[in-house]
């Protein structure tokens, strides 16, 4: 214990305590108060904005189908063009695997370990979350310290205020 805590006196304590729990009160409060404000806010503009996303996404449909639709014409030299009122086009997505059409994954990865083993990955790793449940079992608990494993809990401070109301 340094200097400094020996010089706090248990009133000073309880003081910071109530200073503590007042805050903490005052800080929900507030919270509450945006919370009312922000949610009187949205229900002002809430029918104006379901309106706006659903004339919004009805016109990206349109738009969508009409390029598609019309793909090899508009699209044959770029895959994007402008108009008035903005750019359309057609961006490549992430490359990603796909199990082809009938082939389950099981029988990728059965192939895959005959035919190209490199690329086939095997996870090796402490199951902590198994030598933690199994902590206190006889023919675990006195191999852990052997193979170099602690079982830690950090003494964590905390204040629980009483919030009066």
């Amino acid at each position: 214990m340094n200097k400094k805590n020996k010089e706090i006196t248990p009133a000073q304590f309880e003081e910071a305590m109530k200073r503590y729990a007042d805050a903490g009160l005052r800080g929900i409060e507030i919270n509450k108060a945006i919370e009312n404000e922000v949610n009187e806010v949205i229900a002002r503009y809430e029918v104006d904005l379901q309106s706006a996303t659903q004339v919004k996404n009805a016109a990206f449909e349109t738009i969508k189908a009409y390029c598609t639709g019309n793909k090899n014409m508009l699209f044959s030299k770029r895959r994007s063009f402008g108009t008035q009122h903005g750019i359309v086009g057609f961006r490549l997505g992430t490359p990603r695997i796909k199990n082809s059409k009938g082939t389950s994954w099981k029988t990728v990865l059965d192939k895959l370990k005959k035919k190209l083993p490199q690329y086939v990955r095997v996870n090796e790793e402490p199951a902590k979350d198994l030598l933690l449940a199994d902590r206190h079992k006889e023919n675990v608990a006195p191999l852990l310290q052997e193979i170099g494993i602690q079982v830690v809990q950090d003494d964590l401070f905390f204040i629980d205020p009483k919030m009066a109301a």
